[in-house]
């Protein structure tokens, strides 16, 4: 507003300068033919919106002009005279400061907003008590004074809707896949692979190998799960597998001793254990198949070796294409064509890992 009305200033300065070297005779004709010309659109156009810019040039204008020659203006000499008061009231007066408490901070307020959409059975209360976890006290009514002006109820809704996607997450959380893997040797000596895989992290965990599973190693086994999960902190609530006639009764009773309930395929259903059916399909597609396993330790090295690539490096489709551990620290946001990513290569060259070199 400044720049435009010390431009137009500006202007009107430079058109009194050439009316100032002009004879009387002629400025008086072109007054007269002026006024007439804002005389017509008087009679045809409504009131004109004026800017401030505009109103603050005709107040000035009119202080250096007699009253008698205030009818040239398109306004009236009350108008002019209160805009003249404004812009007097508007030099003398402080800015004007906001009372109460100052506002929170976007940054804040989309935390807020956010925790909220993400758990809509919170309550304004309940949210209050997480930002402290990152050294952020705000006050229960800012909370929901924010909440409301989003558009969001700040009282707790137990009846919300689950989506399927997020009720199937929910659900696989505590289910464990088992099943059993063979492979054959160059000397044609088949060996029999047991693991188990978590349906909510995809997560692999490699139980044994061996040329004879028994009941007494099937059981055996059995347990080297549980301590991995009771050293995660993850609970078993569900133990999936088949009918296979290798899993015996002391198979069972050890998970049900944890608590654990089984759920056994229904004749025939090889979809029911479709995870872990996926996951031999993987390591076979992508290791197995193109290797020649000499002995047993031999299978145990490359599969400990793919577990691990599996579990800490390989993306998955069904959790958003993520490493299930990604590295610890920020992340690093740079343009792409300039980031040098180095190759690791596991197995002999057989999988490769890539990395954005430090």
């Amino acid at each position: 507003m400044l720049s435009k009305l010390a431009y137009l200033t500006l202007c009107r300065s430079i058109r009194l300068l050439v009316l100032l070297a002009r004879g009387d005779a002629a400025k008086d004709l072109e007054l007269l033919v002026l006024r007439h010309q804002l005389t017509v659109p008087r009679r045809q156009l409504p009131r004109p919106k004026l800017e401030p810019a505009d109103r603050a040039l005709l107040a000035a204008v009119s202080r250096a002009l007699p009253r008698a020659s205030w009818s040239c203006f398109l306004v009236t000499p009350d108008t002019l005279l209160r805009w003249h008061r404004r812009l007097v009231a508007g030099a003398w007066t402080h800015p004007h400061r906001g009372t109460g408490r100052p506002p929170l901070d976007q940054e804040l307020q989309q935390l807020i907003v956010r925790l909220a959409t993400d758990n809509p059975h919170w309550g304004y209360q309940r949210i209050q008590g997480e930002p402290l976890r990152f050294g952020l006290r705000v006050s229960a009514t800012a909370i929901r004074t924010t909440l409301r002006r989003h558009g969001l109820d700040p009282t707790p809704r137990p009846t919300t809707t689950t989506t399927w996607p997020a009720f199937l997450r929910q659900q696989a959380a505590g289910i464990v896949a088992c099943d059993f893997l063979t492979v054959d040797t160059v000397w044609l000596r088949r060996l029999y692979i047991l693991f188990f895989i978590e349906l909510g992290t995809r997560r692999v965990h490699l139980a044994g190998v061996t040329a004879n599973p028994n009941a007494a190693w099937v059981t055996q086994q059995a347990r080297n799960p549980l301590l991995r999960l009771e050293d995660a902190d993850r609970r078993l609530r569900f133990l999936l597998r088949d009918r296979d006639a290798k899993f015996c009764r002391g198979f069972d009773d050890v998970f049900r001793s944890q608590g654990a309930e089984l759920l056994i395929t229904a004749v025939q259903a090889p979809n029911a254990n479709a995870v872990a059916d996926r996951w031999v399909r993987t390591v076979r597609t992508e290791c197995l198949d193109r290797l020649l396993i000499v002995s047993r330790g031999h299978l145990e090295q490359v599969l400990l070796s793919y577990a691990q690539h599996h579990n800490q490096h390989r993306p998955h489709r069904a959790l958003g294409l993520g490493p299930r551990n990604p590295p610890a620290g920020p992340a690093r946001m740079g343009e792409p064509r300039r980031a040098t990513v180095r190759r690791r290569d596991l197995l002999g060259g057989l999988v490769h890992e890539y990395q954005r070199a430090a």
